[in-house]
């Protein structure tokens, strides 16, 4: 059984007819694609004027997407994922061209993390940069799907954004090379133009949508 692509296409994923990722068409690059890191502070001030701040809630990735004009061939299987989807009721998964990296495998969490660490280590640290965004494959928890972007590296210590959502299991994977933001659309109408030159203008905005 072939397993149905829950990826946006782009050009390094592909869809077919039958929606799987084998032997399809590759999908079209975006335009433009902006990232957003959204976490909600509740700031309070004491009588003495000093600021008391803490974080109100969740974190959470904010990504719009655009596309050059579109051509039938090109939009047409973008339009059937998304309305597949049904809105904002079924998420599926992005890959966000400007955080795919080369040369990174077979890092894995070398201990035990709590949740809400932001100091994770590393098996090595070698090639990993701040600002570069991860995913971590745990075998103990596979409803870990939260992204996460390095801030700082220090020898075989990885401070991150946000703090783990879940706890990490020792020998749990990092996935640095083609790292996927589990997201859903933020509306429930999914619409598009159409100009003289019969080129379909299209957009996206999602929101993540991690476990």
């Amino acid at each position: 059984i072939m397993a149905i692509q829950n990826i946006l296409p782009d050009p390094n994923n592909r869809i077919n007819d039958a929606g799987t990722n084998v032997s399809g068409d590759f999908g079209p690059g975006f335009k433009s694609v902006s990232l957003k890191s959204k976490q909600p502070i509740m700031t309070d001030r004491t009588n003495s004027g000093r600021v008391i701040a803490r974080v109100h809630a969740y974190h959470q990735w904010i990504i719009d997407v655009s596309y050059n004009p579109l051509t039938k061939a090109e939009f047409d299987p973008i339009y059937n994922f998304l309305l597949h989807r049904q809105g904002s009721l079924k998420p599926f998964y992005i890959s966000l061209p400007q955080y795919r990296t080369s040369g990174i495998t077979s890092r894995t969490v070398s201990s035990t993390a709590t949740a809400g660490a932001q100091v994770i280590t590393a098996s090595s640290a070698a090639s990993i940069e701040p600002g570069m965004l991860f995913r971590i494959n745990d075998p103990q928890d596979s409803n870990h799907e939260k992204a996460y972007m390095v801030t700082r590296v220090s020898g075989s210590d990885l401070t991150i954004i946000p703090g783990l959502a879940r706890g990490v299991t020792g020998g749990a994977a990092l996935e640095f090379a083609a790292p996927t933001i589990k997201v859903r659309q933020t509306s429930d109408s999914r619409d598009y133009s159409l100009n003289t030159n019969n080129l379909y203008s299209f957009s996206l905005k999602l929101e993540e949508a991690s476990s």
